[in-house]
């Protein structure tokens, strides 16, 4: 029962040091410095199953938003605010790694194509699934569309609760973050406040 740990500490000394380690090793090791029994039932197939655990929450370093996109881009005349609202969102925050969650809402107004519907909450999922801070997750789903359609503007609100506030130091349970990103003609006070007062309205089929 005791090979896993032994095995781990035959790694990490080695010549090649942590680099020599496979990752799946690293977390026992981090799981024994934290004061557990890494041999116990419980705990034998933790190793691994954090290193699988982390690289699906990570997998979006492995995706290009560019290709998400340009997957499926159509001619349309079309000039209206599209708006794909209530997006759920989880990440991982940057600094604490630490989960943040909550909602994205995106709108952009055309300018000769329109994003296959789909393809936004796919936007949305391979920018969250990196390590982030919610500021420049908002701006990078903003500056993806932009540069994929050339838009008269694009919006992107996000609204999360970040577990680094919620679990750890200040712990306030009922605080959220709300960060914004308007481009082009979304940052005319009139477009901001249609963008605004379409996300504030109940969802489509809600009581």
């Amino acid at each position: 029962m005791a090979e896993p740990i032994a095995e781990s500490k035959t790694i990490l000394s080695s010549g090649g040091g942590l680099s020599a380690a496979g990752t799946a090793d690293i977390y026992r090791e981090l799981l024994r410095r934290l004061g557990e029994d890494t041999s116990r039932n419980g705990l034998l197939a933790t190793p691994q199953r954090m290193e699988k655990s982390m690289a699906f929450l990570t997998k979006g370093y492995n995706e290009d938003p560019t290709k998400v996109l340009h997957g499926a881009l159509f001619d349309e005349d079309y000039d209206e605010m599209v708006i794909v609202k209530d997006i759920e969102m989880f990440s991982l925050c940057e600094h604490h790694l630490l989960p943040f969650f909550g909602k994205v809402h995106v709108a952009y107004i055309p300018k000769g194509k329109v994003i296959g519907l789909s393809k936004i909450p796919r936007l949305v999922e391979v920018f969250a699934r990196r390590l982030q801070v919610q500021e420049r997750l908002t701006r990078q789903i903003a500056d993806a569309i932009q540069e994929a359609i050339s838009p008269l503007g694009v919006g992107v609100i996000i609204e999360a609760r970040h577990l680094c506030i919620m679990m750890r130091g200040i712990e306030k349970q009922h605080s959220s973050t709300v960060t914004s990103a308007m481009l082009g003609c979304f940052r005319q006070k009139d477009t901001r406040q249609e963008f605004l007062s379409l996300v504030q309205q109940p969802a489509a089929g809600s009581l």
